[in-house]
């Protein structure tokens, strides 16, 4: 029987390349021919999710394939072979003379997408990420939160949920992801599906295909906001973000440190080329000021003093939050309970003005400019 921290999609794939297509004899996997992340979700999730379903979606050139049924049961095999008997197999077949849904299509229950994203690491962006999350939902809107952050997802442990296995629900014949939810907010990251004690190792492509994944089956429903939190930097996933999806905006995360905006400016660059032409929204400081829990009152710049407020004058784009570096926020985020669940403190209250910000510049944007388009329409 197999639980949960060794059934995971990279041994999926491990078995899936042990199995030769005749029509190019080569394996599935060189041959590009398994559409999706393989996804794996237990049959019994009130039980503790004993046995495990396994799904996958092989492409064929045509559905007049005639090594088709062959290549399906040859794959099935292997994967009970290398991952359990028990483990229940769905193997779904698409065909390149029949495309998939055109991109950019998705999601039309989801109102407004939010991409939080920093130029660098170890700015805070997921904290952000995460209380905005919350005091959005705090506000009375349908929030949705996707870790895009494929190589070092951080939500399950920041919403306390790091055990939770999602599961697929029927939906119109679709099996769909049931995102989890918790503090009033659809979560979803790939830290569900993979061990957390093991290093991701996949190829970009991979990656790009559990993040598609994540986006098109799963049953996100009807949302307001649907934020994305986005690795730091400027990677294939932020691409594939701006293939998938028609983004509202972007907001950026810094530190006032001048090499923290240095970062950023490359950040905003990247939304603002013409090629992707995805407004930005505001910038958001993290860490403005350190405030000791004894000396409320007291301000300490240690990364410099409002360097992101004067890089918004400077780049005409709003302030929309100086968020303050307090001990708690850290001890929060870590024990799975975000500063946004407590309004009575500061930093509760920073993020819930943070998300009345956020509210404020997205009607005026969605007023002021046309809808974005997707990178590649």
């Amino acid at each position: 029987m197999m639980n949960s921290n060794s059934l995971y999609p990279k041994k999926i794939m491990d078995a899936l390349a042990t199995v030769t297509y005749a029509g190019t004899k080569k394996n599935l996997v060189e041959s590009e021919m398994v559409a999706d992340q393989p996804t794996v979700t237990p049959l019994n999730p009130a039980e503790g999710g004993k046995n495990w379903k396994v799904r996958v979606v092989l492409l064929f050139p045509r559905d007049t394939d005639p090594f088709l049924k062959s290549t399906v049961k040859a794959a099935e095999a292997a994967i009970k072979y290398h991952c359990g008997q028990d483990v229940e197999v769905e193997i779904e077949t698409e065909f390149k003379s029949k495309p998939r849904p055109e991109a950019g299509k998705l999601l039309p229950g989801v109102k407004n997408i939010i991409a939080v994203s920093s130029g660098k690491g170890g700015v805070g962006k997921s904290t952000v990420s995460a209380n905005l999350a919350i005091a959005l939902a705090r506000l009375g809107y349908k929030v949705g939160l996707l870790d895009t952050d494929i190589f070092g997802p951080s939500m399950p442990k920041m919403f306390h949920v790091e055990d939770a296995r999602p599961y697929a629900t029927n939906i119109d014949g679709r099996d769909l992801i049931e995102p989890i939810e918790q503090y009033g907010v659809k979560l979803l990251s790939i830290g569900f599906f993979v061990s957390p004690d093991t290093a991701t190792l996949w190829r970009g492509g991979m990656a790009t295909s559990a993040l598609k994944q994540l986006i098109a089956d799963a049953n996100w429903g009807e949302l307001d906001y649907f934020i994305l939190d986005t690795p730091p930097g400027t990677s294939d996933i932020h691409l594939t973000l701006l293939q998938t999806l028609a983004i509202t905006g972007a907001v950026i995360v810094s530190t006032p440190q001048q090499v923290a905006l240095a970062d950023a400016r490359k950040g905003i660059d990247m939304y603002r080329n013409e090629k992707v032409n995805v407004p930005i929204l505001g910038l958001i400081e993290n860490m403005a000021w350190f405030t000791p829990a004894e000396l409320p009152e007291n301000k300490y710049y240690i990364f410099g003093k409002e360097g992101c407020k004067a890089l918004a004058q400077e780049m005409n784009i709003p302030l929309l939050a100086q968020i303050p570096l307090v001990q708690s926020i850290c001890e929060s985020g870590d024990e799975g309970a975000p500063a946004a669940t407590k309004v009575d403190t500061v930093t509760g209250q920073a993020f819930i003005n943070l998300a009345q910000a956020v509210v404020t510049v997205v009607n005026r944007r969605n007023k002021d400019l046309p809808k974005t388009k997707i990178v590649g329409s």
